[in-house]
């Protein structure tokens, strides 16, 4: 059995999409694929690997309610290559948001079963995941509470010659815990579609978010955005940027008027 991951983010790395998908396939068994769709050159090679799989399985953010657009001509070609081939291939999808419910995830599973349908394919339903952002907050903490413990074993076992300290590991084990507990719904609504994938099962629409009460969720994501600007250029996008504005662009736009 052959499934092929399709992340579909437009970010080239640490996209809450890609550690989905990696996650998802660390359950899922036989030959695995995880291919990339950022742009047109992505094209040819993901359908190349959908002439013999078994299983597809698109992982994408929500945009605007719906299919991140740089999908939707990807969608389109796959469609004709479906009518040419008539494959027999499962589709999944996993989505996810940046709101807390993830039942707004809805409106994407609709488009994608749609998308089956007039492809001839079959559409076995997927898993819609609210407070996305999350997921990345939570492997960040994750690979700290890891780096941190091996940090005091190191400075408690040349200090006292014992770098298994019981202690410092049941703080680690405690700790870890903790962070997996946020992410105890999705990882169990994960495993649930891995094992459907399998089998080759329908899976049906199921909704899961981060175990995090709402307003919790409304600080912690609105620090995080704050602090990824600020990194990136400024609290709102453009702010401190050393980049400059395209002159070619306000060109073009006086032509236009």
């Amino acid at each position: 059995m052959k499934t092929v991951f399709i992340d579909c983010s437009p970010k080239k790395r640490l996209s809450a999409s890609g550690f989905v998908a990696a996650m998802t396939g660390l359950f899922v068994f036989g030959s695995k694929k995880m291919m990339k769709l950022r742009t047109k050159a992505d094209y040819d090679n993901i359908l190349k690997e959908l002439e013999d799989a078994d299983a597809v399985v698109f992982t994408m953010p929500l945009y605007v309610d719906g299919v991140p657009s740089h999908v939707l001509p990807f969608l389109k070609k796959m469609e004709t290559w479906c009518k040419n081939l008539n494959p027999e291939i499962n589709v999944y999808v996993i989505a996810n948001n940046g709101f807390i419910e993830g039942r707004q995830n809805e409106p994407l599973m609709q488009i994608m079963e749609n998308f089956c349908i007039r492809c001839g394919i079959k559409w076995c339903g997927g898993l819609g995941i609210g407070g996305g952002v999350m997921m990345n907050v939570m492997r960040i903490m994750i690979v700290v509470i890891f780096a941190l413990a091996i940090l005091n074993l190191l400075l408690t076992g040349i200090r006292t010659g014992n770098f298994l300290d019981n202690g410092i590991l049941t703080n680690l084990l405690k700790d870890v815990a903790e962070a997996l507990f946020f992410g105890c719904g999705i990882i169990t609504f994960d495993i649930w579609i891995a094992t459907c994938i399998n089998r080759r099962k329908e899976y049906g629409k199921h909704y899961t978010r981060i175990m995090l009460p709402s307003f919790l969720f409304i600080l912690g994501a609105d620090m995080f955005f704050t602090v990824v600007s600020i990194i990136k250029g400024g609290i709102f996008r453009g702010w401190f940027s050393k980049k400059k504005p395209d002159e070619g662009g306000y060109k073009e736009y006086e032509k236009v008027v």
